[in-house]
């Protein structure tokens, strides 16, 4: 059986509104539905003017309206068209009810004024992202647009294959199994993670009145720049692009009430993590190490950036720590306690050692990271142990670091 999203793209398959070149369908880059709210993204470079433009989101809306009304679906309340140009940026907004009431017409956006040196050019499929108004190239530092969350907390990393993202999602799912309301974006732009670590490859990104609405999973909410794109293509991006996305990750969410939210950044020091920065008050970072030598250089690296942008570090995670084999036994195979030595060096918290076993990379591959905590499907208990025990560990930086800023005071308990 279609479902309501192969109804809309069959319905504007082979429609022509007048002015058109081709089909709407040949220019229908995304589509959005939830519970009769409809949202269309349209690249028709032929559709030069506004009154064309305005005319075919009607077209479309009719189209779709009759298509919709020979099935079991919902039918349409609302539907926002947005026509953009070869770069993504959008040119102009169409909000329309059903048939019969007036269209609500947003002029025509002009592309922003390229710095020095120009902005780059961009191939098809490394847009940025469509549906959300156009961030890229605005860096006045705002308010902290993420005012209903307690507590934002970066996950970074120095350098890649470290874990970070396992860490993040572990961390998240152990701070909601604790009773918070808690919230995880993947701002790995290069390579997100959590399609496959939290199974979201069969679920569609929804965008409700220009907000990307997060993915209810394992008892926490999440949003990924991965069900945004192309799965298969690579995201070559340069730095105003990878920042522009990462702020209309942040910025244009509708996360609601938590109690943390957790950022798994991409590995080492570049854009993002200055974005990152320039754009949200956080509570602290929590940076991710293994124990050789080699990812403690890259750690202090990134410790260090963090410190020159005035964030607090909550704390360092040792992952990979030891492997847990079939029999039991405990194998130091990287050499277990070199990231503590590192954080008791530079006067870092330690947050404690995960190690790693077959289950939690079956866990993490099959996206289903709540069996990390319980022994049955964790291979014992030395995982749900140590993920449980960092999260609350975590748990009492992050009260410190609010002391430290002023967020909280301390209360004293008379019985």
């Amino acid at each position: 059986m279609p479902t309501t999203k192969d109804t809309i793209r069959h319905a504007l398959a082979d429609l022509r509104p007048a002015g058109l070149d081709t089909p709407l369908g040949e220019g229908l880059e995304w589509v959005a539905e939830c519970d009769g709210f409809v949202s269309l993204k349209l690249h028709t470079p032929s559709l030069a003017t506004p009154d064309t433009r305005a005319a075919a989101a009607r077209a479309a809306r009719d189209a779709v309206a009759a298509a919709l009304s020979a099935t079991d679906a919902p039918p349409i309340r609302s539907l926002i068209v947005e026509f953009v140009d070869h770069a993504g940026t959008v040119l102009q907004t169409e909000r329309l009810g059903p048939s019969g009431t007036a269209p609500k017409t947003s002029g025509a956006k002009t592309p922003p004024t390229p710095r020095a040196p120009a902005a780059p050019t961009q191939s098809p499929g490394h847009r940025p992202i469509g549906g959300l108004a156009d961030t890229s190239g605005d860096d006045t530092p705002a308010a902290n647009p993420l005012d209903s969350i307690k507590h934002v907390i970066a996950v970074g990393a120095g350098k890649g294959g470290v874990g970070k993202s396992t860490i993040a999602v572990n961390l998240a799912v152990g701070l909601a199994r604790q009773g918070h309301a808690v919230g995880l974006l993947d701002g790995d732009i290069y390579g997100p993670s959590l399609p496959t670590m939290l199974a979201l490859d069969a679920l569609e990104q929804t965008v409700i009145a220009g907000k990307l609405q997060p993915h209810a999973v394992h008892g926490i909410k999440a949003i990924t720049i991965g069900k945004l794109v192309e799965p298969d293509k690579p995201l070559i991006w340069r730095g105003p692009m990878a920042h522009g996305a990462f702020k209309q990750l942040v910025e244009q969410a509708s996360w609601g009430e938590l109690d943390y939210l957790i950022i798994d950044l991409p590995p080492g020091t570049g854009d993002v993590c200055l974005t990152m920065a320039q754009t949200l008050t956080l509570t602290g970072a929590v940076l991710v190490c293994t124990p050789q030598k080699v990812a403690q250089d890259d750690a202090v690296r990134a410790a260090r950036m963090f410190q020159q942008l005035k964030i607090d570090i909550l704390g360092v995670v040792e992952n990979m720590s030891f492997f847990i084999g079939d029999d039991g036994k405990e194998y130091d195979i990287f050499g277990r306690g070199g990231a503590e030595i590192m954080a008791q060096r530079m006067g870092l918290p330690f947050l404690g050692s995960i190690p790693i076993n077959t289950a939690l990379r079956t866990n993490s591959d099959s996206g289903n990271p709540s069996d990390n905590f319980n022994p049955a499907t964790a291979g014992g208990d030395a995982l749900p142990q140590a993920l449980q025990a960092l999260a609350t560990t975590l748990e009492g930086q992050v009260a410190l670091a609010s002391l430290r800023q002023g967020k909280s005071k301390p209360t004293l308990s008379i019985s």
